[in-house]
């Protein structure tokens, strides 16, 4: 039986989505612990604030994370909820990830007021996405598009669409759909043409890791294949050097028992592209992800790495 807290204190960035995915773990909470008081600190971090620059410029994507770690470590929260993909490869030490939620829809969402499918943009498109995981894959299949930084919160994204910025703008669908924004979505991208980021659309929650109390307390927010799916995608990341400077991604699923998983890196124009699979049982997943980058660095991965670290 675990024990009940009295009260918990959840760190969240103060994005509508990422409020979204607080409120969701804090339902769950007030539902398995009905007598706890369970609040939520609502923070602005300084990837948040610093909207000019394109992240793999300013530090990357646990720029959305820093701020809530201080949060748990200075005892203002208990736990923090973060978007699996915003999560760096290698926690700070004193940092555990405690449970990961269970996946929504891991695809990339091709977004147009004009167009229903990539497919039908026509050259010189300007297409936005802050992403170069998924400017590396759009470049290869469609080089004559132009790829554009698109940075903001999900309605700064959307809104910059509808002033005619963009052509299309590329969404992880997840983020859409929790929102109650899928009637924005034109087209779902299929993972094999625009294999998801590690972690995408899964929800990880992160303690201190001296907070053995809290490990217990959030066991049954666990989803156990997609802890597996993630561990195993991560660690293909993080044998790879992996961050949001290099694109890479990583998209793995259980079928029949089975943990499959495909991945890729790739050079930022899409004309280099290192790309293979892997399949295993759940319970390897860490060795999983090591023996798919190890395939990849056979296919040219440090190659394209190495060239990527130059420039």
């Amino acid at each position: 039986m675990n024990p009940s807290p009295r009260k918990l204190v959840i760190a969240s960035r103060e994005s509508a989505l990422a409020m979204w995915q607080a409120r969701h773990i804090q339902g769950r909470l007030q539902a398995l612990y009905p007598g706890a008081s369970v609040e939520i600190l609502g923070m602005t971090t300084t990837g948040d604030q610093i909207l000019d620059s394109p992240l793999a410029r300013i530090g990357g994507k646990g720029l959305f994370v820093k701020e809530l770690e201080q949060a748990l470590a200075d005892g203002r929260a208990d736990l923090a909820v973060h978007s699996m993909k915003d999560v760096p490869m290698n926690l700070p030490d004193g940092f555990a990830l405690a449970a990961t939620g269970e996946r929504e829809d891991p695809r990339d969402a091709f977004v147009s007021v004009r167009y229903q499918r990539l497919e039908d943009l026509p050259q010189n498109s300007v297409v936005g996405t802050s992403s170069l995981r998924r400017q590396s894959q759009l470049q290869a299949r469609f080089p004559h598009l132009k790829i554009e930084s698109l940075r903001g919160n999900l309605q700064t994204r959307l809104r910059k669409l509808d002033e005619e910025q963009y052509a299309a703008i590329i969404l992880a669908a997840a983020g859409l759909k929790r929102l109650g924004l899928e009637s924005r979505i034109a087209q779902l991208i299929a993972p094999e043409n625009s294999i998801p980021a590690v972690g995408q659309g899964a929800l990880g929650i992160e303690i201190r890791a001296d907070r053995d109390d809290l490990r217990e307390v959030l066991a049954p927010l666990n989803h156990a294949d997609t802890a597996a799916c993630v561990e195993a995608e991560r660690a293909m990341s993080r044998a790879l050097a992996g961050s949001c400077t290099v694109p890479l991604g990583a998209y793995a699923r259980i079928e029949n028992s089975m943990l499959n998983m495909v991945g890729f890196v790739a050079s930022v124009d899409g004309r280099e592209m290192a790309r293979d699979s892997v399949q295993g049982l759940p319970r390897d997943a860490d060795a999983l992800g090591r023996e798919l980058a190890a395939k990849l660095i056979a296919r040219g991965a440090d190659r394209i790495l190495a060239a990527l670290n130059h420039d």
